[in-house]
């Protein structure tokens, strides 16, 4: 029988790519997405997706919005929680609002889309789940203490989860992207985005469409024996 896979923030970027590459792969594919109907509508155009709005970062839309995915295209087997965003700034002058709003949506949301599909895995006896995280949970980053303590939460998250589930043939597992061309780091000052990329090793960004490969690895049946890691791509830009 067919997977199916949901993707949230599966409609542009590094999500984008991921819901390409588990639809080339054959399974069924839902891509999340928050309130950019237009980009949604002509990924879906282009692609044959189906793409579903709900926001991450509200436990009850997730609830509503998961069911009708499981009632449109299937029961979610994969599970890629890879919807975030930055909102920067110094932490002496962060706001309230900045931490909130960037901890609700990276992390809070985390536990919102898995609660909602962890009980179905647990009773089918299958599920991966795959979180996207950053090198800057690893590494840290100046200007970005609200992402970086967010994705380093995935990181435990995705620990503990691990342990709960393995003996439910679930795997829970990280990525961990570097600097990688999308339009968030398309914002970057390109004289800031060129003394970065001078400290990567291979000499360039990454591509969407390499994270995508590292997704669909962990996703696969034959990675059952892979759980509670985080995959680092990043060029060598950071090595733990």
């Amino acid at each position: 029988m067919t997977k199916t896979a949901l993707v949230t923030g599966g409609t542009r970027g590094i999500g984008a790519s991921i819901s390409i590459a588990l639809q080339k792969a054959g399974y069924k594919v839902a891509a999340n997405y928050a309130t950019n109907h237009d980009v949604a509508k002509t990924f879906t155009a282009e692609t044959g997706i189906k793409a579903f709005s709900w926001d991450v970062g509200d436990f009850d839309a997730c609830a509503t919005g998961i069911a009708k995915v499981e009632e449109e295209i299937g029961a979610v087997d994969i599970l890629v929680n890879n919807a975030g965003i930055t909102w920067d700034g110094m932490m002496h002058k962060m706001s309230a609002e900045q931490w909130q709003k960037v901890i609700n949506v990276n992390l809070n949301s985390v536990f919102n889309v898995t609660r909602a599909v962890i009980e179905g895995m647990r009773a089918r006896n299958f599920g991966r789940v795959v979180n996207i995280s950053s090198i800057n949970a690893q590494a840290g980053q100046m200007g970005q203490t609200n992402y970086s303590a967010t994705k380093a939460g995935i990181m435990g998250f995705t620990k503990a989860l691990a342990r709960e589930s393995a003996r439910k043939n679930i795997t829970v597992n990280t990525v961990a992207p570097g600097y990688i061309e999308t339009e968030m780091t398309g914002k970057i000052d390109q004289k800031i985005l060129d003394s970065i990329i001078a400290q990567i090793p291979v000499g360039r960004m990454g591509h969407p469409e390499e994270i995508a490969r590292a997704v669909l690895f962990l996703a696969a049946d034959e990675a059952g024996f892979i759980t509670g890691e985080t995959l680092s791509i990043n060029g060598g830009h950071h090595m733990e």
